[in-house]
């Protein structure tokens, strides 16, 4: 998938009218699209190897088999959304590989949110790219934590400028480097830069220069 084509979700839910909510939830979210609903497991394997999507939402339960066993065999990111409230069936579902586990009943606000969020999480951990431990505990924390853009607050202007200085040239730029387009100190430019990083705005990756010393580059994530 390329860095501006949108999420491909799966929807797993023998509840037709649910399954149809989360469609249409996943279908108006920018940079997001549905790659269609099904209700059992044998469907969902079907589905999931045709289409190849991106983002799995699971019920957990369907009436062929427990979504776990799906949970457990496919090799596809994954939200369960179950009514299953008890620790155990929880535990279970995140040891088997889930990303996420929303309870059933639950505002559709917290699906766009988390939605948001799994988008974010993705932004950091590109594929083809190595990632180090920073960057790697950083994803987690804004997976977890939900999407920090729906937070409302506003934009500095030296935040804002931070950005539209990785707009104005190559695909990455250092600290030093937007420094000296925004006209700041290297200290402010960073501490911009590790802000927006913390939050998925950008991505940040560890390069070596001619010296061979490691040096952070920063560049800016399209809003899907």
């Amino acid at each position: 998938m390329t860095a501006d084509a949108p999420i491909r979700v799966l929807i797993v839910d023998d509840d037709f009218h649910v399954a149809g909510l989360h469609q249409q939830v996943v279908d108006q979210l920018p940079g997001f699209t549905a790659v269609g609903t099904v209700g059992t497991v044998r469907e969902a394997v079907e589905r999931v190897a045709a289409v190849q999507p991106d983002l799995v939402l699971l019920d957990l339960y369907l009436p062929d088999r427990n979504g776990i066993e799906l949970l457990r065999s496919i090799d596809v990111d994954c939200f369960v959304i179950s009514a299953a409230t008890d620790g155990a069936t929880q535990r279970r579902a995140l040891r088997s590989g889930a990303l996420g586990y929303l309870v059933k009943p639950f505002p559709t606000s917290l699906l766009v949110d988390r939605l948001q969020a799994y988008a974010r999480f993705r932004n950091i951990l590109t594929e083809g790219e190595h990632h180090d431990q920073e960057a790697l505990e950083r994803s987690l924390r804004v997976l977890h934590s939900g999407d920090s853009r729906s937070q409302v607050r506003s934009r500095s202007a030296t935040e804002q400028a931070v950005l539209d200085a990785l707009d104005s040239g190559p695909a990455e730029f250092s600290a030093l480097d937007v420094a000296g387009i925004v006209g700041v100190s290297r200290a402010t430019a960073q501490r911009y830069l590790a802000g927006l990083a913390e939050s998925g705005n950008i991505r940040v990756q560890l390069r070596y220069g001619s010296t061979g010393r490691p040096e952070h580059r920063y560049a800016r994530i399209a809003d899907r």
